[in-house]
């Protein structure tokens, strides 16, 4: 059994059983990628996958534990390289982030900016994207770490580093009804059309829950990913917008921004690392730069526990900061 063949195995189940987009990605030849599986599957004496033709349709329950079990092997593979990498020149390499449009645009700003006054031979990619998004990134190993606010379960394998609390504000074009209202209330927004953020398919929204809770159904018109997006449309006069509080401009001139902490229930941001693997050095830094709070020290007790649980729980007493 060799490494290769592992990796040609994980390309295989990765790219839906398709042994030539499995050969692309791995720059190298189909009949090459079946060759190496056949002889693996020789030597293991069973079939991992089940064949019709030259077409693989399914992967045996033997088979899947074998592929469970080289996905796990090539990650420790990557972690020694990754550790090589780290010792020879621990201010190069890359890292790979997921996260959100609000995220992207108000809060990483200047945390990438003084990152890359301590690490200016780090390469950063920075890719955006709904939490569903994001977590198809996680399965597909395009991002080391991922940010994000709630839909946990969609993140199994990392380990959840809480970083900060945020709330909802309401926004409305100067001349708006509710622009002078004194303490803003459910009933008051549900009797207008909303601009807010997609919701996630992975549950009940929180803002609908906030509604349903007070008896009360919201009008919601126009859902976006980008909290600038959402303004555009407020300013156009289409609905009344409800976004994440650092993306509103105190000073914008078209728009005013109404609290609205009593209505709907704070939201935790987190950042998450693949369970298991290597944290290199920058890593952790770029995540104390992001929550002054994550000490190097928690963060590993965290990603060496056993559970998301007990990872959690080494937060508790933690005082996550407000944005």
């Amino acid at each position: 059994m060799k490494l290769h063949q592992l990796r040609y195995l994980a390309a295989v189940a990765q790219s839906g059983l398709n042994i030539t987009a499995a050969a692309q990605k791995l720059h190298t030849s189909q009949p090459g990628v079946s060759k190496q599986i056949k002889l693996l599957e020789d030597e293991l004496g069973f079939q991992i996958f089940v064949r019709e033709g030259r077409n693989l349709t399914r992967i045996t329950p033997a088979g899947q534990q074998v592929i469970d079990r080289a996905m796990h092997i090539l990650q420790e593979a990557q972690s020694i390289r990754d550790l090589s990498t780290e010792l020879r020149d621990e201010g190069k390499g890359s890292l790979s982030i997921g996260t959100t449009h609000t995220q992207a645009r108000y809060v990483l700003p200047d945390v990438i900016r003084e990152f890359r006054g301590r690490y200016p031979q780090v390469r950063l990619n920075l890719h955006q994207g709904t939490s569903e998004q994001i977590a198809e990134m996680v399965a597909s190993d395009r991002i080391d770490c991922a940010i994000a606010t709630g839909s946990e379960a969609l993140f199994a394998d990392l380990t959840l580093l809480p970083c900060y609390r945020w709330h909802r504000t309401v926004i409305v074009p100067r001349r708006h009804p509710l622009a002078g209202a004194a303490k803003l209330s459910l009933k008051a927004l549900a009797g207008y059309p909303l601009v807010t953020y997609t919701f996630s398919f992975t549950g009940p929204s929180s803002l609908h829950e906030a509604f349903a809770r007070a008896g009360l159904t919201p009008n919601v018109a126009i859902t976006a990913r980008d909290a600038d997006v959402i303004q555009t449309y407020v300013r156009l006069g289409l609905g009344v917008g409800i976004v994440a509080n650092m993306a509103v401009d105190p000073l914008d001139p078209d728009l005013v921004a109404i609290d609205a902490a009593h209505l709907f229930a704070a939201h935790i941001t987190w950042i998450g690392f693949r369970r298991g693997t290597l944290l290199r050095r920058y890593m952790y830094d770029f995540a104390q730069l992001l929550a002054p709070h994550l000490e190097r020290r928690l963060v590993d007790r965290a990603h060496r526990s056993a559970s998301a649980q007990e990872a959690a729980g080494l937060f508790a007493e933690v005082q996550l900061p407000e944005r």
